[in-house]
């Protein structure tokens, strides 16, 4: 008799486990699949309210997938848009409908061969975040009885998605919160922080065919690029706000800023329950390696080319972009065209070549993020801290 107890399988379990948002969204399409088998796609897109941009995120599906690296602004989908005024789920019964829609995700999804589609808003305490997609190849659309079971499924993504981003801004906050309270230390902007956040996303997402980069790895490469100079609100003001050229003996204390970095991330995930966060390792990566150079002779542990990792690359690009073409009370900002040679001259000893080249085939969107963050100048001047070039 006892032993009958625990034979029931959970078909949801890897949603308490610590697993990427991609292969917990494949548990739960899993078990929907048991009881709706023509929901082929289950997806999710994440809003970004600054940019009002709309990003694919993850998702779940055997077939091609027909919105990957993608993103558009929420104000030019109008049929999104009415979702958000309706503050409900949209379902359309027949997407052929849509077929010769002008948007590109819409004549992407119905080139699939989808017959039906159920669209669920994502809320955080009364904001909205993102949506939840579920696309069907059954012909006749959803009936009632489906749908109820959608309200489910979808709420249950919503909630696991949501998590996860808690988590990770749990994180991100807890990082920035430690560099608010040394601002009169801090040698970068708000601005910059910004820029170099979504340069870092640029470059990831060019790269993304190539190296097989997930949504889910660019996300958090745009989160955690900002965040890589954490470790030098450990180093001394002498040194940090130093005007003028380095010593050599100040240059190996200001080093010292990726390691003290590295201590400052586990303490906060350790401090906030976050250690074992799947992707800690990207910030990790980042906050310890991006002074690594491709010829190994960068610090602290003098990683070579390939062995350096591709998020550490990318924010090192991103980083030093933005240091070039941002005017510093003790520099000019270069014009991007000055700072895309430089870049250049930087490759393939220092930089890696094929991250700059593809920050330099984003030159629109450069200069899209320039516009809208902007530097506001100090009320005094600042001094200059040690150049990391």
């Amino acid at each position: 008799m006892t032993s009958n107890l625990f034979e029931h399988v959970d078909t949801l379990k890897t949603l308490n486990d610590n697993a990427p948002i991609a292969e917990k969204l494949a548990c739960a399409h899993a078990a929907l699949q048991q009881h709706l088998p023509a929901v082929e796609r289950v997806a999710v897109a994440l809003y970004d309210v600054r940019t009002d941009v709309l990003k694919t995120f993850s998702h779940s599906t055997d077939r091609i997938n027909p919105l990957e690296h993608y993103q558009s602004r929420l104000a030019d989908a109008s049929s999104l848009q009415e979702i958000l005024a309706h503050g409900q789920p949209r379902v359309i019964q027949d997407l052929t409908e849509f077929a010769q829609g002008k948007r590109e995700h819409t004549q992407r999804i119905a080139a699939q061969g989808y017959r039906a589609s159920y669209t669920m808003p994502m809320y955080h305490n009364g904001s909205f975040v993102g949506f939840v997609f579920f696309n069907s190849t059954a012909e006749g659309g959803f009936q009632e009885a489906e749908l109820q079971l959608l309200d489910i499924f979808g709420h249950l993504v919503a909630v696991t998605v949501i998590s996860e981003l808690i988590s990770i801004r749990t994180l991100v906050a807890s990082v920035q919160a430690t560099r608010h309270v040394t601002q009169y230390r801090d040698v970068e902007t708000g601005a910059h922080v910004s820029r170099t956040a979504h340069y870092a996303r640029m470059i990831a997402q060019h790269l993304a065919v190539t190296h097989k980069l997930s949504d889910e790895f660019i996300e958090h490469v745009y989160l955690f690029s900002p965040l890589h100079d954490i470790g030098k609100i450990g180093v001394p003001d002498s040194v940090l706000l130093k005007p003028g050229k380095l010593t050599v003996e100040e240059f190996e204390v200001m080093k010292t800023h990726t390691r003290r970095g590295g201590e400052i991330i586990d303490i906060i995930l350790k401090d906030f329950a976050l250690s074992s966060f799947e992707q800690v390792d990207i910030l990790r990566n980042i906050v310890l390696y991006h002074h690594e150079t491709m010829d190994g002779a960068g610090y602290p542990t003098g990683l070579k080319g390939s062995a350096i990792p591709l998020e550490a690359r990318i924010s090192a690009v991103a980083d030093i972009f933005d240091a070039l073409t941002s005017q510093r009370p003790y520099k000019n900002a270069w014009s991007n065209d000055e700072a895309f040679t430089a870049l250049r001259g930087l490759t393939p000893l220092k930089l890696d070549a094929e991250c700059v080249d593809a920050l330099i085939q984003c030159r629109s969107q450069i200069e899209e993020t320039q516009a809208q963050f902007r530097d506001i100048p100090p009320a005094e001047p600042r001094q200059h801290p040690g150049e990391r070039l």
